[in-house]
């Protein structure tokens, strides 16, 4: 494949006659500034409209070095020139960690705005003399130059596809998704945004060191604020967060722009052209390197659909019970303990001083009628209600006043409501970010065996919500906390899984050592996999017990099933 890429770009630069060799470098040096943009947008999923006030930067950059005549040329200046701009990147992305969609896009556009005034009141760096962009020894041809484009591109492809498969590049693309999602799973969420800005300056600042060399000097019209909102409507457009995105992004804005020049039509007219290109690819939730991958996973499953196999659902076979469990408690102290949690939204009181207790070793569940405080005793539990007051331990660690990702780091991990699993990763990817611990391939296999319908190479986006849902339970699980907190996991199950969902969670501490918290509505699964539950009305703690016994309560009948006690 990359021997094959090498000859395609040999070839290009060879054959095409000269003008056409510098069209196809600007084509490959505005894929550079896609890949930025893919980084930023398509993977970390936030708005940015100000990537060539950073390739700015790095033009003016390799400008200053140049009239300082720093040794190594292009081949140093090109890196330089984007780490000139990383502290911009970072800059910029501080707002985004309060920030969010049309107020992250007016920041940035507004940088955008400030970084244009700034660059019509100076000049670039040698320009008043006189003073162009020298390239060095085996860049001085254009086809030499286009050779070097083309490999930087190619390095910058093969860093992003690295970085993609770690970590860093899972928490950007679950970052898309949900940050209280990212955020529950122990990843920081303002270091996964910053370090999304500051990669992303980093290209683009190459992206305009590329330009200077290009050009050999530039102006302040090669990266005004108008031409940064068109690079955005492309990167949606085509999908620039996969390489060849990227390039059929730069490859079309060339075409579009030359052919329209031929034609006689302004230029003006290509921004609406690709404008309605992104908002057809907001439309469907996929651009066009998003479109075309589907297309050929569709072709490929289609091939082998008769040697696969499906994974069992859940077992038929009971793996262990309640009671089994119960046995199996070991020493210690409890997996959580909530001391006097209160919640309060202004003059509501939505968890009035209340106690929880998860025995290690234990599933328990939490149950209580619509609006009884169940979802705001687990938010505040988790950290996501920073104002609570009231004592919380995980495995005796005071943990209250901690952040979201490191209560999940300190062993307290949880499931949502709604469906928050990330649908740019795959099933196995997916499962290697939430569990924050090396897994192999047997692991991952286990870790689904038995739970979930779903292959490691499955893509997320391709799954029904049932099956995300238990996704979900199964990365949760796979982390090996203290204590899981799944809240409603069988949403869209029938009853027949939901019932063996039961047993299968029965038997988790003996499977990962892990005590539950489970919030549910659906008593016949509670009664099959919680040995305890504690019922919830009006944000206090009316019953606690063995969930046969609980339920026959009085005050539980009236409270949770609406209903009086029969005399």
């Amino acid at each position: 494949m990359a021997a094959g890429l090498v000859a395609f770009c040999y070839t290009l630069a060879a054959g095409l006659p000269a003008y056409w060799v510098f069209l196809g470098m600007s084509a490959v040096i505005s894929g550079v500034v896609l890949q930025s943009l893919g980084v930023v947008v398509g993977q970390a999923g936030m708005i940015s409209l100000c990537q060539l006030s950073f390739a700015a930067v790095g033009a003016w950059t390799t400008g200053q070095l140049n009239v300082w005549h720093v040794p190594g040329g292009l081949y140093l200046w090109v890196p330089l020139s984007g780490l000139v701009a990383v502290p911009l990147g970072l800059l910029i992305g501080l707002p985004a960690l309060r920030l969010r969609g049309v107020h992250l896009a007016i920041v940035t556009l507004g940088f955008a705005a400030a970084a244009d005034v700034l660059l019509v009141t100076t000049t670039f760096p040698g320009s008043d003399q006189g003073i162009t962009v020298g390239r060095p020894v085996g860049l001085e041809s254009d086809r030499q130059y286009f050779l070097f484009c083309c490999a930087v591109f190619a390095l910058i492809a093969v860093a992003l596809s690295a970085i993609r498969r770690t970590r860093l590049g899972a928490s950007w693309r679950a970052l898309r998704e949900s940050e209280r999602a990212t955020a529950a799973a122990g990843t920081s969420v303002p270091r996964a945004k910053l370090s999304a800005f500051a990669v992303s300056a980093f290209i683009a600042g190459v992206s305009g060191s590329l330009l200077a060399g290009q050009l050999a000097m530039v102006v302040t019209q090669n990266f005004n604020g108008v031409q940064s909102m068109t690079f955005y409507a492309v990167a949606i457009m085509v999908g620039a967060h996969h390489v060849e995105g990227a390039l059929i992004g730069g490859a079309l804005g060339v075409l579009v722009s030359e052919l329209f020049q031929r034609l006689g039509i302004p230029q003006q007219w290509s921004n609406l052209f690709f404008t309605v290109g992104a908002l057809q690819a907001l439309s469907q939730k996929s651009g066009m390197s998003d479109a075309l991958r589907a297309g050929l996973r569709s072709r490929r499953r289609r091939r082998e659909v008769a040697q696969s196999t499906t994974v069992a659902p859940l077992p038929e076979q009971p793996a262990a019970t309640a009671t089994d469990v119960c046995s199996s408690v070991s020493a210690g102290p409890d997996a959580l303990e909530v001391t006097g949690l209160t919640v309060r939204y202004g003059p509501v009181t939505a968890v009035d001083e209340a106690d929880l207790i998860i025995p290690t070793g234990t599933v328990v569940g939490l149950v209580g009628p619509n609006g009884a405080g169940k979802s705001s005793l687990v938010d505040a539990v988790s950290g996501f209600i920073p104002g609570a007051v009231g004592s919380i331990r995980i495995a005796g660690q005071q943990v209250d006043g901690l952040a979201v990702h490191r209560r999940a780091r300190a062993g307290l991990r949880r499931t949502f409501q709604q469906d928050r699993v990330p649908t740019g990763l795959t099933v196995g990817e997916y499962l290697r970010f939430t569990s924050r611990r090396a897994l192999t391939d047997q692991d991952v296999a286990e870790g689904l065996a038995g739970l979930v319908a779903a292959k490691p190479d499955d893509h997320i986006a391709e799954l029904d919500v049932g099956t995300r849902r238990l996704l979900e339970v199964a990365g949760v699980l796979l982390a090996r906390p203290t204590v899981a907190v799944l809240d409603e996991p069988a949403a869209g199950l029938g009853h027949t899984e939901s019932a063996r969902l039961g047993v299968w969670l029965a038997s988790v501490p003996r499977r990962y050592g892990s005590a539950v918290l489970l919030i549910e509505h659906d008593l016949d699964l509670v009664r099959t996999a919680c040995e305890q539950v504690t019922v919830l009305d009006f944000g206090r703690v009316i019953a606690k017990g063995p969930p046969d016994e609980v339920f026959d309560r009085p005050n539980v009948l009236r409270a949770y099933l609406g209903e009086e006690s029969v005399a």
